[in-house]
């Protein structure tokens, strides 16, 4: 129990239509649990950037410092690349609190239907941890003979024994603590891009603190095969910057629905702000529409508040989100529904709250 400071960025798209309930469980649990919730609203997003030419003021990251926690929705706008968003919201936030882990469980849900065949109830029960403040996101590059038919791109990847090792560790700290298949599976493709031994030599070495837990390395390309093929093998992933993104987008859909898919940006010391954000876009063309799935901001939110320490109150979002999908009767259309983003954060509250 406690009073926390979050600051709330909806972003764009469908980020408002799914914050707004995610902060509405929220509101219902905190009253069962004694909590209190400080929000202030920053309005940064595509709109703020099309006004003012930046996706958030100079000032923002000092601003941001004083909170326990962002909850974010969704940033993206196709008028404007991608990589703006990205470089000129998420990557400094990110960056400049350390978050160093993205944390992204895969579950099939009983009530959920995977695409892949035959696949039963947490037949799909894993989770990614992804090195999130390195590798080919550091943006460490540029551009030469812009424009012309000689034009080069350079980007280079960069990983430190400090962030590979931060990472692992963390990875099969959580196969310890989830106490399921006792295995972390490590990702690179060392046999062609041979700075990633690196990563290799790392989780070797790391591995043998945990004589407990299980381990096996793949290349990307096999982890992607096997996770359509037998996803069943996966407990825990462990991976860098952009493997780990691409994994666990192969993660949410095999388990069912993108709108399913919760994340969080972590950095373990809480004297510094973590930023929850669910793993799906902006999805603009369903924007404002009521149709959006508020489940992935939701089981977000749980992963805040069991950040924040409030693991009852997690467990109680978490269970609320499960009741509904077993009930099957209020689902929005990604799940095969009818029922409104409002409705179902409606029904997700009700049963939080008694």
């Amino acid at each position: 129990m406690g009073t926390y400071k979050i600051a709330i960025i909806k972003g764009d798209g469908i980020g408002v239509d799914v914050v707004n309930e995610g902060v509405k469980v929220l509101d219902a649990v905190a009253s069962q649990y004694g909590i209190a919730w400080d929000y202030t609203e920053f309005p940064w997003n595509s709109d703020y950037y099309l006004e003012h030419g930046v996706m958030m003021p100079d000032t923002a990251l000092d601003t941001l410092a004083n909170f326990n926690a962002v909850f974010l929705g969704a940033v993206g706008h196709p008028d404007i690349q991608d990589n703006i968003t990205l470089d000129g919201l998420l990557l400094p936030i990110r960056r400049r609190f350390d978050q160093y882990i993205c944390l992204r469980p895969s579950v099939l849900y009983p009530g959920v239907e995977s695409p892949l065949s035959g696949k039963k109830p947490y037949d799909i029960d894993l989770a990614v941890v992804r090195e999130n403040t390195e590798g080919e996101y550091l943006n460490v590059g540029g551009f030469a003979y812009h424009d012309s038919p000689d034009e080069v791109a350079i980007q280079t990847a960069v990983f430190t024994r400090k962030g590979c090792e931060r990472a692992i560790r963390y990875a099969f700290k959580l196969a310890r603590e989830r106490g399921k298949k006792n295995h972390v599976t490590s990702v690179t493709k060392s046999n062609a891009l041979g700075y990633m031994t690196i990563w290799d030599r790392t989780f070797e070495e790391v591995s043998t603190e945990y004589p407990d837990i299980d381990t096996t390395s793949l290349l990307i390309d096999a982890a992607c095969m096997e996770m359509v093929r037998k996803p069943e093998m996966f407990d825990v992933i462990v991976a860098g910057n952009l493997f780990g993104d691409i994994i666990t987008d192969i993660g949410a859909i095999i388990s069912g629905s993108m709108g399913l898919a919760s994340s969080a940006n972590i950095n373990p010391d809480t004297s510094v702000p973590s930023m929850f954000e669910p793993t799906h876009g902006s999805a603009p063309d369903i924007a404002g529409q009521g149709i959006a799935n508020p489940m992935a901001q939701i089981l977000t939110a749980a992963m805040m508040l069991r950040h924040l320490g409030e693991h009852q109150a997690a467990s109680s979002v978490d269970e609320a989100v499960l009741a509904l999908l077993k009930q099957g009767e209020i689902l929005t259309p990604d799940l095969g529904g009818s029922s409104t983003t409002e409705a179902v954060g409606d029904a997700i509250a009700d049963f939080v709250s008694k």
